[in-house]
């Protein structure tokens, strides 16, 4: 393993890292919510003639703090002149929250369609919103979503990290979906999360689709791609980026490894795996595995 790809693979799955990309990506979510209750509220978008004259009008913001899984968040709350607007987004009085986290990760991933967003905004307010209110809200979201999908992309990043996960969204009942993930880190250090895309399950059709959007958006260039062992992904790769480099997720494969072996060995057999991708340079790197390929 050379320099690059060890120095790369600990910054991408360095926890705190990666926590403060989430954490700024939430406060943004949360915040651009907020402005688009008092929209629903005030029935008119900000700056807008149709607001003239209607005995009612925005009165600034004040600022909270909220303790997220990710960190502090800090939150904008708009005010309107009369003193009328109540929001829902946070809790009233309570500095964390247990399911906003899960709630707006879901409102940008379903963020498609004005029913499916609507869903999710009448399983957060309840009865609180007629349905004009419901969808002066999602009509809000939706143009923010879209815009995020079909944003031009950096041409270049050291290293993308692809992976999926399954989370529970609501359609005609709840069902368990494949949110699919690109995470990557630009030649200065920044992280940022290029796309992500919702299909029922993980497989490379998806994968390519999304690797192929992703080019034609503007990323030319990517030095190191890393993901799981999805079948299909190394082909995948060399027809959109045949000069990128691939490497297997080391997390993935400890997975693996462990799911293999016995719970009171997992430690010490973790352990000496580690010290593969902790070596130098690839030949002391090649002898370590050789080693513990015989153990």
């Amino acid at each position: 393993m050379n320099d690059f790809t060890k120095d790369f693979a600990q910054a991408l799955f360095n926890p705190d890292k990666i926590n403060d990309l989430l954490r700024k990506e939430l406060q943004q979510a949360v915040n651009n919510l907020l402005e688009a209750e008092l929209t629903a509220f005030l029935g008119y978008d900000p700056y807008a003639r149709s607001g003239w004259n209607t005995g009612n009008s925005r009165n600034g913001a004040y600022f909270r703090k909220v303790d997220t899984q990710f960190g502090p968040i800090e939150v904008q709350v708009p005010r309107d002149r009369n003193g009328q607007f109540h929001q829902h987004t946070l809790p009233d009085y309570k500095q964390h929250s247990d399911i906003l986290e899960s709630m707006i990760i879901k409102l940008y991933s379903k963020g498609v369609t004005t029913r499916e967003i609507a869903d999710l905004i009448e399983k957060m307010y309840g009865s609180h919103y007629s349905p004009a209110q419901v969808s002066n809200i999602s009509k809000q979201m939706i143009p923010k979503v879209e815009a995020y999908h079909k944003r031009k992309l950096s041409d270049k990043f050291f290293c993308v990290y692809l992976d999926a996960t399954y989370l529970p969204l609501r359609r005609e009942t709840f069902e368990r979906e494949a949110v699919y993930i690109a995470i990557g880190i630009k030649p200065n250090g920044h992280k940022e999360v290029i796309d992500y895309c919702i299909a029922p399950s993980e497989n490379i059709e998806v994968w390519t689709d999304m690797l192929q959007n992703m080019k034609s958006r503007g990323l030319k260039q990517v030095e190191l791609f890393l993901s799981d062992g999805v079948v299909g992904m190394k082909t995948a790769l060399a027809r959109t980026y045949p000069k990128a480099h691939f490497q297997r997720c080391l997390v993935h494969v400890m997975r693996n490894i462990c799911a293999k072996v016995r719970v009171d060995d997992r430690e010490k057999i973790m352990n000496e795996f580690k010290q593969v991708h902790q070596q130098t340079n690839k030949e002391e790197a090649t002898a370590v595995l050789h080693d513990f390929y015989t153990k």
